[in-house]
């Protein structure tokens, strides 16, 4: 094993790389695109980089190719052009959402203004106040309202500013994530609103009506899930499962200069266990 270990150090190819240069290099496009979008893709490379880099000697990030570059300056040279594309898709991505979150804001707003019913003359209270369709009203307006403010305060923070590669690694994909969830639920939320004023004012009695007004509504936040599935399922397992996407190894793969040969045994004998584990992380990413 250990021979093993010191031949992975001590190769390199025709121009110098080493094993942790040969994994900062840019992945295949059958690879890339198992992912949706630039940015996650970006996120994928910087997982398999720094899991890679956990693994090797120290000595290895600092080791230079015979281009002069280190293992962190070829990622960054072999990813700029992806670098680029995914920040442009995150800001499109971010800048659309924007739009449907503030056409939703200004719908809900003014729902909130106009009391399905109206108002009493004398007391000025609306004349459903105590009506249940009401209530579902008056909860989802207010739902609606905040969660599309969030979802705009959320989208705005990725428009405006320059993306580092550090922030395409947790920051990115987690604000995506809010900013669409919060947009989902708003959207959600409109639509109970919608149905629940269609309730209070053309129902009447009439069973068909109330259900037409319940289920045509709900097209549309169904649809936007739909369409958008596994984009979400994409940022889902990016934020919250990236850690299952290469397994984390407990034992470093190479000996650290100092040890002792029975620290050395001890450690092969758990690489052993551990190297085939390892290995195969590469056909996950």
């Amino acid at each position: 094993m250990k021979a093993i270990a010191d031949l992975l150090v001590d190769s390199t190819d025709g121009e110098g790389n080493n094993i942790l240069h040969l994994a900062g290099k840019l992945a295949p496009p059958d690879r890339l695109n198992v992912v949706s979008g630039s940015a996650l893709q970006m996120q994928r490379e910087l997982l398999w980089f720094q899991a890679v880099k956990k693994v090797v000697p120290r000595k290895l990030a600092e080791a230079k190719n015979k281009k002069g570059l280190t293992p962190r300056a070829l990622f960054s040279e072999q990813h700029r052009d992806l670098k680029e594309k995914g920040e442009k898709w995150m800001k499109d991505t971010a800048s659309s959402c924007m739009i449907v979150a503030t056409l939703i804001a200004t719908v809900v707003f003014a729902a909130a203004l106009t009391v399905p019913g109206g108002n009493k003359e004398d007391t000025g209270l609306p004349f459903f106040l105590h009506n249940v369709s009401f209530k579902i009203f008056a909860v989802s307006n207010v739902i609606s309202l905040v969660a599309s403010t969030l979802s705009i305060v959320v989208f705005l923070s990725l428009v405006t500013p320059r993306y580092a590669e550090k922030d395409f690694l947790s920051l990115l994909p987690r604000k995506l994530y809010v900013g669409l969830g919060t947009l989902f639920i708003a959207i959600a939320a409109m639509m109970v609103v919608f149905s629940a004023t269609s309730f209070i004012v053309f129902t009447d009695g009439s069973t068909w009506i109330a259900i037409l007004v319940i289920v045509v509504p709900s097209v549309p936040a169904i649809l936007f899930f739909y369409l958008h599935f596994r984009l979400f399922d994409d940022i889902l397992r990016s934020v919250f499962v990236s850690d299952y996407l290469i397994p984390k190894c407990k034992t470093s793969l190479f000996y650290k200069e100092g040890e002792t040969k029975v620290k050395q045994q001890k450690k092969t004998k758990q690489l052993n266990g551990n190297f085939t584990i390892q290995c195969a992380c590469s056909t996950n990413v």
